[in-house]
């Protein structure tokens, strides 16, 4: 980033920036393990714990200052609404993943080329908590009934698996969004308030570029966990960071707009973050029996998150 230079073009180099850690840590994936269940469900509870402390310190507190110079007891509302309508955004659409399985699985099929078998599941519409019935292919009936069995429940808890893969794709790229917003009216409000600094701004970028680094892992190390290659992993965990250029030169450009609607928009990233860890990461992570190494990669994922925001507040 260049002090005196069009705030636009500020804003674009930072989202790089962060956009380039977030490939970064997502780059981890070629050098860690990624066949090891305890190993996955370590850093899924990692995940849990770095979206739950990036929820309130990147998204949540920021939402909350911002709203409280203009609403002052009341700045409790835009947060709320927020919140609430991210929840909303994830729960609507982990309702429509198992009505839309046909194209979920054509998804996973192009990261494992191991799904010729979709064609022959088919879902009822469910919570997301489970899915109904999974009908077995043609090749399942001529296993014993025991075998078919066991190979119906197979299927049924890797679809279930990978919906949860997808939605912590999904709230990734979703929670990078306003953050990208919050680089772009950072650097483009520079000079329009005292508070307002180039060095504020440029501490603002370095702090939301710090933290994608362990998001990126977050979303490539789990990935790589379920079969997916390392390079295919890789890319999914670099592209949740590419929303963050573009929403930051966005919000150079309307900083007008975006700054009233930023409280908004921070919580509810925050929501949709939330709902995904408690709804699906936490339950991912409990599995395969290793709920205590979950929970203290959630720890540990929290306290680097924690300590990262705070001390680079």
């Amino acid at each position: 980033m260049i002090a005196d230079t069009d705030p636009r073009l500020q804003a674009l180099l930072a989202s790089l920036f962060t956009w380039g850690v977030t490939a970064l840590g997502a780059a981890l994936v070629f050098v860690l393990p990624a066949q090891n269940n305890t190993f996955l469900d370590v850093s899924l509870g990692f995940a849990a714990g770095v979206m739950t402390a990036a929820s309130f310190w990147s998204l949540l507190a920021p939402a909350i200052e911002i709203s409280e110079a203009t609403r002052g007891s009341w700045a409790f509302v835009p947060v709320a609404l927020g919140f609430g309508l991210g929840a909303l955004f994830v729960h609507l659409s982990d309702k429509l993943i198992p009505s839309c399985v046909v194209a979920e699985m054509s998804v996973i099929s192009v990261l494992t080329n191991e799904c010729a078998e979709s064609d022959g599941i088919t879902l009822e519409p469910t919570s997301s908590q489970e899915i109904n019935r999974i009908l077995p292919d043609p090749q399942t009936k001529m296993l014993p009934e025991q075998h078919r069995e066991e190979k119906e429940k197979t299927q049924k808890e890797r679809v279930l698996s990978w919906r949860r893969i997808l939605l912590l794709i999904m709230a990734v790229t979703v929670h990078n969004i306003p953050e990208g917003l919050a680089v772009g009216v950072g650097f483009a409000s520079v000079g329009k308030t005292p508070a307002a600094t180039f060095e504020k701004a440029f501490n603002l970028a370095l702090g939301i570029g710090l933290q994608n680094f362990p998001e990126g892992l977050a979303v490539s190390l789990p990935l790589a966990g379920f079969g997916v290659g390392k390079f295919k992993a890789f890319l999914c965990g670099q592209f949740s960071g590419m929303v963050e250029p573009i929403a930051a030169v966005l919000g150079a450009f309307a900083l007008i707009l975006m700054e009233p609607a930023l409280p908004y928009a921070l919580s509810f990233a925050a929501g949709a973050m939330i709902y995904v860890v408690f709804d699906d990461i936490i339950p991912e992570a409990q599995r395969n029996g290793n709920g205590k190494l979950a929970s203290c990669g959630a720890i540990i994922g929290f306290l680097v998150m924690m300590c990262m925001d705070v001390g680079l507040g």
